[in-house]
């Protein structure tokens, strides 16, 4: 029994399905169910929510969830040795648990969850990145969730918070930044995942805004900082030129300095360039 709920220790679900971690899939496996609780209660109160999960594997973050409330969990998973132990865990929490097996890159959660939503995860080395801009990138703003809390290797993490003049600093601080709050919550050394990753790891919580924080296309935008950041040692009369064959004009318009590099400027400059651009 462990110390959260009634179901084994997840060292014994491990052992009990094979479940040895696969590098192929990112796996590293979060052991200690009240850690997966605290990480859990990281992402607010659930009781009046529906959660997002992404890469249960044997269910440690699902269990915290649903012993922290969470109304619903909707769990895509993957890797087909995991679904036996997500069914244990949906047997143990009647009709509050959704497991699907699939890639998360493929499947439409909003069918299967009402709101409002919560995404929580302990994201796949692999696909974390990508997913985290899909959610920030989504046609339409606000979004279908609510909150994101991630778990990504602490690098991401910095990325996803960094401020201009940091070597961090860059296009997911931007797009994160633009339309979300975000923090560190949590930090987690390499000791507790099995197996240990070769790198620390970090909790990322982003709640999304009701409208971007400045006013912006996000076409534009998006366009602009991808093209200031892939040349970021340019300057960015020369690093934006492919955007605007006058986009030394539109620098000085809004008040940035054609000499300066993308890691100078701050968000709300970023915007003010796009808005300029969209004006041509």
């Amino acid at each position: 029994m462990s110390g959260i709920d009634d179901l084994p220790p997840l060292r014994d679900v491990i052992a009990q399905h094979r479940l040895a971690a696969k590098k192929s899939l990112g796996q590293n496996f979060l052991l200690d169910l009240n850690l997966t609780a605290k990480i859990a209660r990281m992402a607010g109160d659930l009781t009046q929510s529906d959660v997002l999960e992404i890469g249960p594997g044997p269910g440690g973050l699902t269990r915290g969830l649903l012993a922290e409330g969470a109304r619903k969990v909707l769990a895509i998973e993957k890797d087909p040795r995991c679904m036996p132990a997500l069914v244990e865990i949906g047997a143990a929490y009647p009709r509050r648990l959704e497991a699907i097996q699939g890639d998360a890159l493929d499947v439409d959660p909003r069918a299967h969850l009402q709101s409002p939503i919560k995404v929580a995860a302990n994201l796949p080395y692999n696909v974390g990145t990508e997913l985290l801009v899909r959610w920030l990138t989504p046609p339409t703003w606000p979004p279908f969730w609510d909150s994101l809390t991630l778990m990504f290797q602490r690098e991401v993490a910095q990325r996803i918070v960094a401020t201009p003049g940091s070597k961090a600093y860059g296009r997911l601080a931007l797009l994160a930044q633009w339309r979300t709050d975000a923090r560190i919550v949590m930090e987690l050394p390499p000791e507790a995942f099995s197996p240990p990753p070769k790198v620390n790891s970090a909790v990322v919580h982003l709640t999304a805004l009701p409208a971007p924080r400045y006013p912006a296309d996000a076409d534009i935008l998006n366009r602009v900082v991808a093209a200031a950041f892939n040349q970021r040692r340019k300057m960015l009369r020369s690093a934006l030129k492919s955007v605007s064959p006058d986009i030394e004009g539109h620098l000085q318009t809004v008040g940035i300095a054609p000499t300066e590099r993308a890691e100078q400027v701050g968000l709300e400059a970023f915007c003010a360039l796009a808005r300029s651009l969209a004006r041509t």
